[in-house]
């Protein structure tokens, strides 16, 4: 196991966060596993090696960028965790279960955007400055929502139907184990300008925990 000076927990949005868990390999995993080909390897990372990663990326060699491997342990509401499941090649994902805990939820409250005014039919124009309207409609559902699910569980009513009632915008928290291409994958899509804010502000956390491990390969990997 390869140990790497990281950021090791990032806050998102109001209640949510990326942590990093563990790390297998570096940049010069990456280098050996490509030279294996020729039945060579590298003791010491080198400008040779440096040009090597470029070239590899550059042309779309994606298989050494998979044997290095990043946990993270992330918490985000349900609906960031939905598009980021989409994510299914070189990954593996296991997630808190309300069938087994009963913790109180957390509920992520936006920052409210206007609907997109081009004819899409997804994104958002930009963020509303008063919201207040939009709070005291939201914030009491919100609570509605939670004190219900707590009382359905003080009735015996079993926690896997209890938590229907909670809405899409409840924090849950996952382990997360990817390739280092997966993620590179991941982030290149979601810091896009077109996806869905807040998904780029994990995406923005994920990059920063990556990258110090893996400097040279994310640079290549992620860059436009």
């Amino acid at each position: 196991m390869t140990t790497t000076s990281t950021t090791d927990k990032i806050r998102v949005l109001d209640h949510g966060f990326v942590e990093y868990v563990s790390h297998m390999g570096d940049d010069l995993t990456v280098v050996n596993a490509a030279r294996v080909s020729f039945n060579k390897k590298s003791l010491e990372f080198g400008d040779r090696d440096e040009k090597l990663i470029s070239y590899l990326a550059k042309h779309n060699h994606w298989t050494p960028f998979s044997h290095p491997q990043i946990t993270l342990r992330i918490k985000a509401p349900i609906f960031v965790r939905t598009q980021m499941f989409k994510h299914k090649v070189g990954f593996t994902e296991n997630e808190i279960s309300r069938r087994y805990v009963t913790f109180n939820p957390e509920i992520y409250t936006p920052r409210w955007r206007f609907a997109p005014t081009d004819g899409a039919k997804q994104g958002s124009s930009g963020f509303i400055e008063n919201t207040d309207s939009i709070d005291n409609m939201y914030i009491p559902a919100i609570v509605d929502c939670v004190n219900i699910y707590n009382n359905l569980l003080k009735q015996g009513v079993a926690p896997e139907q209890a938590r229907a009632i909670l809405p899409q915008g409840t924090y849950t928290e996952w382990w997360w184990t990817g390739s280092l291409s997966a993620y590179a994958r991941v982030f290149k899509q979601r810091i896009d300008a077109h996806a869905q804010w807040e998904v780029q502000q994990y995406a923005a956390a994920i990059s920063n925990i990556i990258e110090p491990l893996f400097p040279v390969c994310w640079k290549v990997l992620t860059e436009k």
